[in-house]
């Protein structure tokens, strides 16, 4: 039954792009070519083949075998779209700054999450709903949410660490990084019921980010939208609450974000799609990022004993019970530079998708209207004429972020659309590494497995496994 709907699906959306081509190449005119590459039918295309690569983590070489094949420009056929693969800081530097080409996600997650979203609106509803998310992700704002975090960080490894002989790192950070999310920026208490019914949908949907969009019964797919519309509903509960108290004078638009789009007059179902993606982009990636940070930790002693004494000197000018402040995070450069480096070798987003608003030439290829354009961060970030010995990790690299190439370290996107919460995982990422490593010292649990899965973020195969000790004091 899946093979049949495959093969029809297959057909139907393969008919437009089989008909552009034909008609290229009629006339005597001269035109530009399509990018070369293998043309598979869309929808199948080279889809299962590169998610094998990306839970294999062998996606890199799949990937530079085709660029080896078909040079920095080539055509793929990717998650029901015609796909062209870019690859170079030329070509992120397109992606990102190109009046030609619009955010869009994969067709997978915009079903799930909804099409609203600051990731795929364009034009002046995209610097609405920027303007509207940096009210709470700006910098002068994020230094206000430091004691918050700080608190959120020391109550989650209380609970979740202290007392505990072993712990699934990936496991835990997700859990933490999704409790300052919700706290900081959804406003929602640790004992709301809301909160843990989102954490437990958003564990399933996540999973289906780059799974091939058949909703047919018992597919992960299929789960995964299910899980969407029970998380949408929960939402939507969310804002019956926010207006609810926003007209009887309880709430202010600087109180947390949902309220905020209430005030500015911004369509219930708009921000539905809106808290979906940022859910999903405000703790997963940051969550990775920690865990692999721990995971090289241990991995390299020289790396992790220079984190620690800068952690814990500032530590010792601490009064005890005393919170983190702006100016403490401020001093952990190396530490910062150390999560630099762990973003250029396992950057939590893996590739980064446009679309094509119109045709448009590229490395001297035309790409039609409506492709997709895709590009993936580890062709810049492990390019040894970029980065010398691109296999070994050394934060130095970053210790003067400056003399890193430009659009060649991509891991917060660019452009227009840069992450804007790319401040607000910085200190997230600091303020809870400072509390690991003053507070905790740990190794590789026995047979933990280092292995780990690129798909859909940077997954260890057991979530890293380690033994924990408390540091007595």
């Amino acid at each position: 039954m899946l093979a049949a709907a495959v093969a029809v699906l297959a057909v139907v959306t393969s008919l437009p792009v089989l008909l552009r081509l034909l008609s290229a190449r009629g006339g005597g005119e001269k035109k530009t070519p399509p990018p070369p590459g293998p043309f598979r039918l869309p929808f199948v295309g080279h889809t299962l083949s590169l998610v094998r690569a990306l839970h294999a983590n062998t996606a890199d070489d799949w990937l530079r075998r085709c660029v080896a094949a078909y040079g920095p420009v080539s055509r793929l056929s990717l998650f029901g779209s015609p796909t062209a693969f870019l690859s170079g800081t030329s070509a992120n530097k397109f992606i990102f700054g190109s009046a030609a080409v619009t955010a869009k996600n994969p067709e997978s997650l915009a079903r799930m999450i909804g099409r609203r979203t600051i990731r795929e609106v364009v034009g002046d509803e995209h610097r609405r709903v920027r303007a509207m998310m940096v009210q709470f992700l700006r910098t002068d704002v994020v230094k206000r949410y430091v004691a918050t975090m700080d608190d959120e960080v020391r109550r989650h490894l209380d609970a979740d660490w202290r007392g505990r002989g072993t712990v699934a790192v990936m496991t835990s950070t997700k859990a933490l990084t999704f409790d300052v999310m919700c706290t900081v920026i959804f406003g929602l208490g640790r004992d709301a019921t809301v909160r843990r019914e989102l954490w437990t949908e958003f564990q399933q949907l996540v999973k289906g980010i780059f799974a091939v969009p058949v909703n047919l019964p018992f597919t992960t797919y299929s789960r995964c939208l299910a899980a969407s519309e029970r998380g949408r509903r929960a939402v939507a509960g969310v804002i019956q609450e926010r207006r609810a108290k926003l007209e009887r004078g309880e709430r202010s638009p600087g109180d947390d974000v949902v309220t905020l789009m209430l005030a500015e007059g911004m369509p219930d179902d708009d921000i539905i799609d809106n808290v979906m993606f940022l859910i999903i982009a405000a703790h997963d990636t940051t969550a990775a990022l920690l865990t692999f940070l721990i995971r090289q930790l241990d991995i390299d002693k020289d790396v992790f004993d220079k984190v620690v004494q800068e952690q814990e000197e500032i530590a010792r000018s601490k009064a005890p019970g005393e919170a983190l402040s702006w100016d403490d995070l401020g001093r952990m450069r190396y530490t910062w530079a150390a999560a630099m480096e762990t973003l250029r070798m396992y950057p939590p987003v893996y590739s980064m998708t446009r679309k094509t608003l119109d045709d448009v030439e590229y490395g001297g290829y035309l790409i039609p209207k409506g492709w997709q354009v895709m590009h993936m961060t580890t062709m810049t970030h492990s390019d040894p004429a970029i980065f010398p010995d691109p296999g070994r990790f050394d934060p130095a690299r970053f210790e003067n972020p400056a003399a890193v190439p430009p659009f060649a370290f991509v891991p917060f996107g660019g452009g227009a659309r840069l992450c804007p919460g790319n401040e607000f995982a910085r200190v997230e990422t600091l303020v809870a590494l400072h509390y690991i490593v003053t507070r905790f010292r740990w190794k590789l649990a026995a047979g933990c497995d280092l292995s780990f899965s690129r798909f859909p973020l940077p997954y260890p195969s057991q979530g890293l496994l380690i033994d924990i000790e408390p540091i007595q004091k």
